[in-house]
């Protein structure tokens, strides 16, 4: 790569063979209208369809093409997280490869950056292609997400947003390993611009993100950036037991003065039954899934491994941060090691007690 890039490009990969050739030629044109030099920084998160065959010949025929393989599909926010990882530039946008968010909305998103912003989200204000059931989902998703979320996102933004230098740093300095891309860069409170683009239809292939994923993706963001499941079941339990005093002091009652209930009473005795032991289930269910993060954060395991990687010059930093030990050709062709966590540029660790001497 001759100079270093002033603006990057992330693009995720997972069996997008069909669209790759169309994706590249378009976001090629779109940045080569900025005018500076730009890097496109492909990450292949365990592809099985010989998307990496293709990206592999793309580098050879374009110096600005940058290549990361992951050794498995390790999911589609540690992908982005691992282009962040690797880029350069002093912008670096993030967009998937199956041409729904048209690249030619860059230009827009780099003249709101150039305007002050640190973050530029596309928003989308038409989502044509989609089926209705992609588009109640995707509403009800953000939806979900905005009441329980400590964090509000704005509505219908995907991961098709430009970030500066100092949002990307900013965000590689959170460490957690249940990523949500999104959430975590509202939590920035960096300033935030938005241009409203119309959603293309998918030019090939099947989407990445069925229900089941969106599910796992709003409650990994209400999880990370909400307790109220926490204090949903507290007030569940309240209630429970309020209402169990309720009852039973009526049922005794009834017995001290020889009174004889009749039978709905003890159908309502055994639904109050089930109905608290189902909020024990959920209760428990709810308890479940933090700890679960917990010993996930606890564990320390790099969020990625990388399998190959091509096109970075040698010597730059951001390849493989926190590999054990890179050897003599960090950035070259090859394995590389695993991702570690690293501050911002700009950050300057406080000052701490003064020493004995």
């Amino acid at each position: 790569m001759p100079l270093m890039p002033r603006h990057s490009v992330v693009v995720p990969v997972c069996n997008e063979a069909e669209v790759l050739e169309a994706f590249h030629a378009r976001c090629s044109s779109a940045m080569r209208s900025l005018g500076d030099e730009y890097e496109m920084v492909y990450v292949d998160d365990g592809s099985q369809d010989g998307s990496w065959e293709i990206l592999r010949s793309l580098a050879q025929e374009d110096p600005r093409v940058c290549l990361l393989r992951l050794s498995r599909n390790f999911g589609h926010q540690i992908a982005i997280t691992a282009g962040l990882e690797s880029a350069r530039g002093e912008t670096v946008t993030t967009l998937d490869a199956d041409l729904q968010d048209p690249p030619e909305v860059i230009a827009e998103l780099v003249a709101a950056w150039r305007g002050g912003a640190d973050v530029v989200c596309a928003v989308r204000q038409e989502r044509r292609g989609d089926p209705w059931f992609k588009r109640v989902s995707a509403s009800a998703f953000y939806r979900l997400v905005n009441r329980f979320s400590d964090i509000p996102l704005p509505a219908q933004t995907g991961d098709f947003r430009l970030l500066s230098r100092r949002a990307v740093d900013s965000l590689l300095s959170m460490p957690e390993q249940h990523r949500y891309v999104r959430g975590m860069v509202a939590w920035l409170g960096f300033e935030v611009a938005t241009v409203g683009y119309s959603r293309e239809p998918r030019a090939a292939g099947t989407t990445k993100y069925p229900l089941s994923r969106m599910l796992g993706l709003a409650s990994d963001g209400i999880m990370a950036f909400s307790t109220l499941p926490l204090r949903a079941a507290s007030w569940f339990g309240l209630g429970a037991t309020g209402l169990g005093l309720v009852v039973g002091t009526r049922v005794a009652w009834e017995h001290l003065a020889g009174q004889q209930g009749p039978s709905w009473d003890r159908s309502f005795l055994a639904a109050l039954i089930l109905l608290v032991a189902g909020g024990q289930f959920l209760t428990l269910g709810i308890l479940g899934q933090y700890l679960k993060r917990i010993h996930t954060e606890v564990r320390r395991r790099p969020l990625y491994l990388v399998r190959d990687q091509r096109g970075f010059e040698e010597g730059s930093a951001r390849i493989t941060p926190g590999a054990p030990d890179p050897g003599p050709n960090p950035g070259g062709s090859g394995p590389a090691g695993p991702r570690g966590g690293r501050r911002p540029d700009w950050f300057e660790p406080p000052a701490g007690p003064p020493g004995p001497g």
